[in-house]
C-alpha cells in the first residue's frame, strides 16, 4: 500500500467501480443490471441517479471511455434528467465519491447555488492556481499537470437545456504534456456551480490517499509519503 499525493494524478487504482459502488450502498441506493449491461443505482427518491456505463462504453472523453455518469431530475416522473456528470477510468474515486456526497445531501438535487467563482474559489483555497489569460474560467495545479476548466461542452453530453454551444465545467489530468490523459470529466451546463466545487475541492486536497498501484503515466509526479 502506497499513501500518495497529489490526489489528481493518484489514479484509480483500477477500483473505480468497487468504491463508488460502496459508497452508493451506503446512502441505500437500489441497484440493478439494466439491458446494456450496465448497474443503474437510483436514490429512494427517485431524484437521483448513478450509472456504471463502461461495459456499454457508450462514448469516451479525452481518448478514455466513460465509466460513471451520474444524473439529477427536479421530479420523479421527469422524462428527462436535469443535468448529468460525466467520469472516466482513472478518475480519483475519493473525488467522486464526495461529488456524490454533496448531491446525496441536496434537498434539491437538480437545483444549485453559486456562479463560476464558486468552483474557481474551491480551488484556490487548496493552492491551485488561476489561469492569467482567464482567471474567472480555469485553474491548475501548481504542477501544471491538472486543470478545471469553463469550456464549451463536448459532443453527447446530455442536459434539460437544449441550446448549441452551451459552457459546462471540464476537468482533467495530463501528467506528461502532449501524453494520453490519466482521466477525464465533463460536467453539463445544469450542474450547479457548487456540486462542481465540491468535486473540485476534493480534487485538489493536498492529504495523501492510499493505492496498491500507481499510474504509469504519473511516474515522477506523485510523491509516496509512506508505505504500508
Amino acid at each position: 500500500m502506497y499513501w500518495v499525493t497529489p490526489r489528481h494524478l493518484a489514479g484509480d487504482d483500477g477500483a473505480l467501480a468497487d468504491r463508488i459502488g460502496d459508497t452508493l450502498t451506503g446512502m441505500a441506493r437500489r441497484m440493478w443490471p439494466t439491458a446494456r449491461n450496465t448497474l443503474l443505482y437510483v436514490s429512494p427518491d427517485e431524484l437521483r441517479g448513478a450509472e456504471w456505463i463502461l461495459a456499454a462504453y457508450p462514448f469516451e472523453l479525452g481518448g478514455l471511455p466513460v465509466a460513471w455518469q451520474i444524473s439529477a431530475r427536479p421530479l420523479p416522473s421527469s422524462a428527462m434528467t436535469e443535468w448529468n456528470a460525466y467520469f472516466t477510468t482513472g478518475v480519483p474515486h475519493e473525488a467522486l465519491a464526495d461529488f456524490l456526497l454533496a448531491l446525496d445531501a441536496r434537498d434539491e438535487p437538480a437545483a444549485g447555488s453559486g456562479g463560476p467563482a464558486t468552483v474557481l474559489t474551491a480551488l484556490s483555497a487548496q493552492g491551485w492556481i488561476r489561469d492569467v489569460d482567464r482567471p474567472h474560467t480555469t485553474a491548475t495545479d501548481p504542477g501544471f499537470s491538472s486543470s478545471v476548466s469553463l469550456e464549451t461542452l463536448p459532443p453527447l453530453i446530455h442536459d434539460a437545456d437544449p441550446r448549441p454551444d452551451l459552457m459546462g465545467w471540464q476537468a482533467w489530468a495530463e501528467p506528461v504534456l502532449g501524453a494520453p490523459y490519466l482521466w477525464c470529466a465533463s460536467f453539463s451546463a445544469s450542474v450547479p456551480h457548487d456540486m462542481v466545487a465540491a468535486f473540485a475541492y476534493s480534487l485538489a486536497s493536498p492529504y495523501p490517499v492510499p493505492r496498491h498501484t500507481l499510474p504509469g503515466s504519473a511516474e515522477g509526479r506523485l510523491t509516496v509519503i509512506r508505505r504500508g
